[in-house]
């Protein structure tokens, strides 16, 4: 294959022409396709399938390239863009095709310190696993993506960070020295006798290959089976016709189907008998229902029910107390309320004209800040600019600055180098001076250290032998164990609050005495609060009873007023408007029986049309039938002439035969 850079770039090339908005992918693919005819085929399917592949996939492409250049290429000019999205779409979707080595050697062979920094960021394994993952998933489904990409690529992760590897040692070393050329020895052929030059061998016969066999003609032709299966069946095709045609001439005639006029008659009867025992218009009411149910049982209130229906009967019966105070001492005049009204109207409308002329002032207030704004943006921007240029400025001139400090320490360095080069005897003799001088320094340190530490091991072996003989020493004397506790001795420990262990007994009894007496006042008032609180919600629910029964009455006075007023509407016979409603139900119910009747009409008619069509096509097949029998007949006669007259002499030695003068035909009314 040729060379991996150039391949490369030649795909970053075609990427660069590629308009989305002017044509078409598959027009892109062939014009590409032109312009590799000079490379092999395999060359230019790798091509191929990096740009288009690139091209498809450019949304996932541009998540992460975009974040390259946001996050960690800053640096990188843009013109790289189309290069770093193709190493990351080889990395993503050809990496098991092409092969860690090939890979490889694409990313070697393209600039370090770019590759190492892309596949830096793109094989992070924070990055894949949190928003290189989310960011796709937005695009394709999450499982599609956490199997088919995300998962590959941290496969191959660990392996791809030795290459990054060996991109960091490459990219950080630079412009290297180079060393002195050195002679390289030239081998020199041995002066040998040579030997005479070997006879040719005698060639081999050349095997003769058996003349082949010819095709069989049989393999060019198409098999005689379809034929006689196509005879077949149109032989069995036209068999089925005839016996169509046989059984739609021979039907039975034993079966009349058409009805007579009595049995019409008789099922008429019954279907208008049926239509009359069914009542679609018919009103069903089981009555209006009862206002004032005396059976109905007691409903039990809890506490919150009883306080709800309390305080709202209060409100009531407080309403009713106010608005009876207000009938009581009169209202006001109804002018000055008038003139209230019209002043309070007033006051509002100057209020909102004042209000939309603040609005007013305020809008062309923002308008004017809003233009102010956009000038002190302009000039932040332009002041921003010149202190840009200001700084690529100086970062150019510490830039030139910095590579010519380089260059001079390059030169410093090579120089160094070669004279180290020359100076390499004496500097190898001052070196193993310094390193004998330094042996034996640290030979003298050493055994300096050695005592030291003996001594100390000394000492601290007399001292543990001291110690041991005092534990000992301790070991040996007796100790009583038992120990004499007085609960009324206090521990000695000089604290404020210290006290014996009778005392403390005897206050935590005093505690526990105070405890139950306070428990025991507390049970009892919570007894009376109990005994007070039912005691008033006895009260609430007689006051509740009162309430609702005078409600009750109320109600059913209301009811008795209400029926003493409707009394003489309901019997009233002159209500113009109930006369009109009837009268119009009247009309609707004729135009309903009326269309009924039409519609029974119809019917008949139809059924009689049809009755007359079925007796019609009736007579036509018999018609039919007949034709069909009379042809039958005389195309039989001519039949038995032409073969009478074909042996006429044989007419001599046998007696004339009297042809048939009908072909037999079927019954009528038989099958």
């Amino acid at each position: 294959m040729k060379d991996h850079r150039s391949l490369v770039r030649q795909a970053v090339a075609l990427l660069d022409t590629f308009q989305p908005e002017e044509g078409s992918l598959q027009a892109f693919v062939d014009h590409a396709s032109k312009a590799l005819r000079d490379l092999e085929d395999s060359e230019q399917n790798f091509v191929l399938e990096v740009i288009s592949g690139c091209v498809e996939h450019r949304k996932l492409l541009d998540v992460v390239v975009n974040t390259f250049y946001h996050r960690t290429g800053k640096g990188f000019l843009q013109a790289d863009r189309n290069q770093f999205m193709v190493i990351c779409f080889l990395a993503t979707f050809l990496l098991e095709d092409l092969g860690l080595r090939c890979f490889s050697k694409i990313v070697r062979s393209l600039d370090a310190v770019k590759m190492h920094k892309f596949l830096s960021f793109f094989f992070n394994v924070n990055n894949l696993s949190t928003w290189i993952r989310g960011e796709w998933s937005q695009i394709y489904d999450a499982p599609y993506v956490e199997k088919s990409w995300i998962a590959p690529l941290l496969r191959w992760q660990p392996e791809v960070e030795g290459i990054i590897t060996q991109l960091a040692s490459k990219a950080a070393g630079g412009i290297q020295p180079k060393k002195a050329s050195q002679k390289i020895t030239e081998p020199k052929e041995f002066a040998l006798t040579k030997p005479k030059p070997r006879t040719l061998p005698k060639p081999e016969p050349i095997p003769q290959q058996e003349r082949h066999r010819p095709v069989p003609a049989s393999t060019y032709q198409l098999p005689t089976e379809r034929d006689v299966l196509e005879k077949v069946k149109q032989k069995n095709r036209q068999q089925a016709n005839k016996v169509l045609l046989d059984a739609n001439t021979q039907q039975f005639h034993c079966v009349n189907p058409e009805k007579s006029q009595r049995t019409k008659k008789l099922l008429s009867q019954i279907q208008e008998e049926r239509d009359a025992q069914l009542q679609f218009n018919s009103l069903f009411s089981s009555g209006t229902p009862s206002s004032h149910k005396t059976d109905s049982p007691p409903i039990r209130l809890n506490t919150t029910a009883i306080l709800r229906e309390g305080a709202l009967y209060n409100r009531q019966v407080e309403e009713e107390t106010r608005r009876m105070v207000a009938l009581l001492s009169g209202g006001g005049e109804p002018s000055s309320f008038l003139r209230w009204q019209n002043e309070v109207l007033q006051q509002d409308l100057q209020e909102e004209v004042a209000l939309l002329d603040r609005r007013r002032i305020e809008g062309l207030i923002s308008h004017e800040e809003a233009a102010l704004a956009r000038v002190r943006v302009m000039e932040s921007n332009q002041q921003r600019a010149l202190l840009k240029r200001e700084e690529t400025a100086e970062l150019m001139r510490r830039y030139a600055e910095k590579r010519l400090q380089e260059e001079q320490e390059m030169r410093e360095l090579v120089e160094q180098v070669v004279e180290g080069h020359k100076n390499a005897k004496e500097a190898k003799a001052k070196l193993w001076a310094y390193k004998q001088r330094i042996a034996e320094e640290v030979s003298e340190q050493s055994r300096h250290l050695l005592r030291q530490a003996l001594e100390r091991a000394q000492a601290d072996l007399a001292r543990r032998l001291e110690l041991i003989s005092q534990i000992r020493a301790m070991e040996s004397v007796p100790v009583i164990r038992h120990k004499f506790v007085d609960d009324t001795e206090t521990a000695g420990h000089a604290l404020l609050g210290e006290m014996s262990l009778a005392e403390l007994r005897e206050r935590l009894a005093v505690l526990r005495e105070a405890q139950s007496r306070e428990q025991e006042e507390k049970k009892e008032r919570l007894q009376v609060e109990k005994q007070n609180r039912q005691q008033w919600l006895q009260g609430q629910l007689d006051f509740i009873s009162q309430q609702r029964a005078a409600l009750g009455e109320e109600a059913k006075r209301k009811q008795l007023e209400k029926k003493t007023r409707q009394k003489p509407y309901l019997g009233a016979s002159d209500d113009q408007q109930l006369l009109e409603l009837q009268r119009k139900l009247e009309d609707k119910r004729q135009e309903r029986q009326r269309h009924r009747q039409a519609e029974d009409a119809r019917a008949k008619a139809y059924g009689q049309a049809a009755a007359q069509a079925l007796l019609g096509w009736n007579q036509q097949r018999q018609w039919s039938e007949e034709r069909h029998w009379e042809e039958l007949e005389s195309s039989l006669e001519r039949q038995v002439q032409c073969e009478a007259s074909a042996s006429g002499g044989l007419s001599l030695f046998r007696g004339p035969e009297k042809p048939p003068s009908s072909f037999p035909r079927p019954i009528k009314g038989s099958g």
